[in-house]
């Protein structure tokens, strides 16, 4: 976009227009008293209203002066006064909401357009516009306004019979009484098909269209149709939660407890002409019902209404959005084209990627969403593609998104035990078959990080916690050969059903995990096994513990009744077993790394592969660490701290698969 171009100042115009409009109406009441002596102001009374090409044209009476101090008896025009077309944009009649035998005052600067061959003036221009209530009648109008809706004829003309597409020689057929609808009607499709407040509101399928009639304000009764392409949760800022229940919409409630919720439910959804939005639903009390929202509502056609827009924001802005986006783009089937004719096949490959995305967020207390599970999936919807670790690691882009089914085996904070759990970073190793069965080239395990902004449920925790787990990345960010877990990943116990399946079952290992063994090629923040003979025991870094049998507490106390018995404060209790754990370090020759000093440290729990040489260490104080020297450890499953050249030094920490 050229700064200072025919583009950028017809935004600025259209910005400052907004802007005048909305101070204009910020200023003025529906029930304004107006003077009928200002000059410049246009006053008619509303005889007949229709629709046409979103544009509302009322068919109005003329009045000499401002009938707002009369009774509604008395405002009666008579037949010589001059006939006017009136016409009011879309978001200009949302905010009137008028009716025939409504008075309307028209502000300057409206303009007065006389067609050839045509005897009835059409008045344009007409945003600064005011719709005046007369005496007597306000509060039953009113009233009677919100119970029923006014039938209001709408001309439903084909684009291409207007611009004389179709074949000149057939007659253009003429208006039948089918395309005369109401206002509102009832909405004949699988989305408005159940009695409901939206219903009285018809549907529209552009998000953008939408957007820019309804003003960032946002809409109530307008409603907009689109596919759910992605569920998943977000850090929740505001206090509200959302009670979901089956087919019906989601309904906002305020929070009664103190307790603050953790997660908000969002929605990736895209429209008709490819345009994605991101819907920021209310928050809810865990992650844990993410999983069945996926199952239950992706790929489902869904209306949205009583949204806001929360911000607009651009691909710089948003670069975790916008990789999401991009992962769906083009469109798998072909898409709608704003100005273009609808009947011929389009092309989705030459598309340009969307770059800008509004955030919608619902208005409290309104209803919102609604979702119908019952219908098919729809063809736009792309389903997650699941791949490999090994072709995951081949991919050197920045920025792209990736799914994939992998067993945990190791996990490690990357954080202190005192920052809060929702602001922890994990890293988890993991594997599949594809990993497995490679060449040695191809390391057996990868790391993948999952950052603070990535929300994890209960269950997953959980799982983690027991024993190991194949889980689903959904969504994860591949950048630069790394794997990351940021905000609009998903991690899933169970693959979803809709998912683009990969060429071999991933879910299954061809044996026993193997890792790969320590080299030079091994790097940091890595796990791999080591094999080496015992060189050396850092004695004055060696110590033990004891610990509570119970809650492992690593801080224990004499009994004060008995000062020979251990007390655990945590438990209240005394601890008759405590379990010893310890710190040690002890230096390995590793005939892979023969010019390397391998220095492996137990610390906390007790050791597997160095058990014999630990229990020889923490027996009577007598021991000797000449009685241990020489002795052969086997493969040892370690975590690699770091990897040093100057001195060459490589540091592991033992540890224990899930």
């Amino acid at each position: 976009l050229c700064r200072g171009g025919l583009a950028e100042r017809l935004c600025r115009l259209q910005n400052r227009e907004r802007s005048a409009i909305s101070f204009w109406r910020h200023q003025c009441s529906s029930d304004a008293k107006i003077p009928s002596d200002k000059p410049g102001v246009l006053i008619v009374k509303i005889l007949q209203m229709f629709e046409e090409c979103t544009i509302q044209v009322a068919i109005c009476q003329q009045l000499e002066e401002s009938p707002a101090t009369l009774s509604s008896e008395d405002a009666v025009v008579s037949a010589g006064e001059p006939i006017l077309k009136v016409l009011f944009a879309r978001e200009t009649a949302a905010h009137l909401k008028s009716r025939p035998q409504d008075v309307i005052h028209i502000y300057p600067p409206w303009q007065k357009l006389l067609l050839k061959n045509a005897d009835v003036p059409v008045i344009m221009n007409t945003y600064f516009s005011q719709k005046v209530l007369l005496r007597g009648d306000s509060e039953a109008r009113e009233k009677t306004y919100s119970l029923t809706k006014m039938l209001i004829r709408k001309n439903i003309v084909s684009l291409a019979q207007t611009f004389r597409l179709d074949d000149l020689g057939e007659e253009l057929p003429q208006e039948s009484p089918q395309n005369q609808v109401a206002c509102g009607p009832q909405i004949h499709d699988q989305c408005a098909s159940k009695q409901h407040p939206l219903a009285q509101s018809a549907v529209n399928d552009s998000l953008l269209e939408m957007v820019e009639s309804q003003g960032a304000v946002g809409w109530r009764e307008a409603r907009v149709r689109v596919i759910i392409q992605r569920v998943y949760s977000l850090p929740a800022r505001e206090g509200c939660r959302s009670h979901i229940q089956g087919n019906k919409p989601l309904c906002a409630t305020s929070i009664i407890s103190s307790d603050p919720p953790n997660v908000r439910l969002c929605l990736l959804v895209q429209d008709a002409y490819g345009m994605f939005s991101e819907v920021q639903l209310q928050s809810l009390s865990s992650a844990g019902d993410i999983e069945q929202y996926c199952r239950r509502w992706e790929g489902k056609t869904c209306c949205l209404a009583a949204m806001k827009i929360l911000q607009r924001t651009t691909r710089g802005r948003a670069l975790g959005l916008f990789s999401l986006i991009d992962s769906l783009w083009p469109p798998v089937v072909p898409v709608k084209v704003a100005g273009q004719s609808q009947d011929s096949e389009m092309m989705t490959a030459n598309l340009p990627p969307p770059s800008f995305c509004y955030i919608l967020t619902v208005q409290s207390g309104e209803i919102h969403v609604e979702v119908d599970e019952a219908e098919q999936v729809s063809n736009l919807y792309q389903p997650p593609a699941v791949h490999g670790l090994k072709d995951i690691l081949q991919i050197h882009g920045c920025h792209e998104r990736c799914s994939f089914w992998a067993r945990v085996l190791y996990l490690r904070l990357q954080t202190k035990h005192s920052v809060p759990i929702n602001q922890r970073e994990l890293c988890l190793f993991v594997t599949d078959s594809t990993l497995q069965n490679v060449l040695p080239s191809t390391p057996k395990a990868v790391a993948v990080a999952v950052a603070a902004s990535c929300v994890l449920s209960r269950e997953i925790t959980e799982a983690l916690s027991l024993v190991s787990q194949f889980l689903f990345f959904k969504d994860a960010l591949c950048s630069n050969g790394r794997i990351i877990c940021v905000e609009r990943t998903v991690l899933l116990l169970q693959k979803p059903l809709l998912c683009s399946a990969a060429a071999a079952d991933l879910s299954e290992l061809p044996g026993p995990v193997r890792l790969d063994e320590l080299d030079s090629a091994t790097q940091a923040n890595s796990i791999c096994a080591v094999r080496g003979t015992v060189v050396g025991v850092n004695e004055s870094t060696a110590f033990s513990w004891p610990t509570c049998d119970r809650c492992g507490n690593g801080k224990l106390e004499l009994c004060p009744q008995d000062r020979e018995l251990i007390y655990c404060n945590q438990c209240s209790k005394v601890v008759i077993s405590p379990v010893l754990k310890m710190q040690l370090e002890v230096f390995l020759s590793c005939p892979s790394l023969p010019h390397s000093t391998v220095k492996v440290k137990v610390w906390h729990e007790m050791s597997f592969g160095l058990f014999v040489l630990i229990n020889m260490l923490l027996s009577l104080q007598s021991y000797e660490v000449q009685s241990v020297l020489g002795k052969e450890v086997g493969l040892l499953n370690c975590y690699v701290h770091s990897v040093t050249s100057h001195p060459n030094c490589v540091a592991l920490q033992e540890i224990a698969l899930l």
